[in-house]
């Protein structure tokens, strides 16, 4: 059972604007992932579906969040359905997030009031997320789709979107300020802040500064744009 009310994580994902995405199939190393995220002031993160038996692996970071790091806020990501997620929302997952939209997900994580972010590529998917009760939507692959570009024009006839990109968020300032400027509520960003050389060398205390960096950027960016 999820340990945040849906209220609470929405509006800590917002307050943060920033959601971290990684899979390591090592749960140690995972832990340090998360410790190192909490460190750098992040308290929301996303570990994929990705690997075989991955939901072990969660469920044991879940326990370590729950005694250790207690407002670290740890949702799923790569669910694609509705039998996946509900395997997740058993084992402690906060919120749901897929790289499609999925109807059936949709409706489960509504029934157990937890957020659900679907990847939506067009109008007519956000549109249709929104009718499914979707609060943030996240728009995959960002880059792919039209980057900071797609989020303006899709804000100009739906102002009320709130929109979560995942895919291509450059972690440097010029690209975090863009995707703000447009009108992002917050990015996901994987590989390019848990970077595989960080994770290969251990440096954990790198992840925290990225993190740390980052969060920094996002905060000065929406500074700027009000």
């Amino acid at each position: 059972m999820a340990r945040f009310k849906r209220l609470q994580t929405l509006n800590t994902l917002i307050e943060g604007g920033l959601v971290p995405v990684f899979y390591e199939p090592d749960a140690e190393v995972a832990k340090k992932i998360i410790e190192s995220l909490a460190k750098g002031g992040c308290r929301v993160a996303e570990m994929t579906n990705r690997g075989d038996r991955a939901y072990k692996v969660f469920e044991e970071l879940e326990v370590f969040c729950a005694k250790n790091l207690p407002e670290m806020i740890l949702g799923v990501g790569s669910i694609v359905d509705a039998p996946t997620a509900a395997l997740y929302i058993a084992n402690g997952a906060n919120f749901v997030v897929g790289p499609t939209l999925d109807e059936a997900t949709a409706a489960l994580c509504n029934s157990r009031k937890i957020p659900y972010s679907p990847g939506c590529g067009s109008a007519t998917e956000i549109q249709r997320a929104h009718t499914l009760g979707v609060e943030i939507v996240k728009v995959f692959p960002g880059a792919e789709v039209g980057g900071p570009n797609f989020v303006k024009s899709m804000l100009g006839p739906c102002p009320w979107t709130s929109i979560m990109p995942t895919g291509g968020v450059e972690t440097t300032e010029e690209g975090l300020n863009a995707w703000f400027k447009a009108g992002v509520v917050a990015v996901g960003v994987g590989s390019n802040l848990i970077t595989k050389e960080l994770v290969a060398k251990k440096d954990f205390d790198g992840i925290s500064a990225k993190t740390r960096q980052v969060l920094e950027w996002i905060k000065k960016a929406r500074a700027a744009k009000k």
